[in-house]
């Protein structure tokens, strides 16, 4: 099997398995919270991520998000688990003034609630560092063109 895969959106890019990864906080969640409905899929999925030896990236907005859904839905013991087993192998890209006017921005533009601002400054981040897929189960993205790990249009 090629290292290289082609996701079933069109409007994504092949991808190889060894090119970086962002990670969304959708999926990072589900391998944590094991009785979420997609877990095992984000599981299997992030299980071959880390064989792969690709690059991580995700960001302050990210880790954010996720933390706030670790402590208040789960425990202080997931959160020191992702400090603990993650967050060393994970490049943290912050989000400056500038992406995150233009993140702003284009939620505004967008005009949809079911669109946030942390999905925004993460699709604008990974144009500017020319990452093409993410570890996501948020459809969004492969809207916007990524390719998804796990393939989020295979799992609805």
């Amino acid at each position: 099997m090629s290292a290289c895969a082609e996701s079933l959106n069109p409007l994504a890019i092949p991808v190889c398995r060894t090119d970086p990864c962002f990670l969304d906080t959708s999926a990072l969640y589900a391998v944590f919270d094991r009785a979420q409905s997609r877990s095992a899929a984000a599981v299997a999925a992030w299980e071959e991520l880390v064989r792969s030896e690709a690059p991580l990236v995700t960001s302050n907005y990210v880790l954010w998000e996720l933390t706030a859904l670790l402590q208040r839905r789960l425990s202080l013991e997931g959160l020191a688990a992702l400090q603990e087993f993650v967050l060393p192998w994970v490049e943290v890209a912050w989000v400056d003034p500038h992406l995150h006017d233009l993140a702003s921005g284009v939620l505004l533009s967008a005009r949809r609630r079911d669109l946030s601002l942390v999905d925004c400054a993460s699709f604008a981040l990974m144009r500017a560092r020319g990452l093409r897929r993410a570890f996501t189960l948020d459809r969004h993205f492969a809207e916007q063109g990524f390719a998804c790990l796990p393939d989020v249009l295979r799992l609805d």
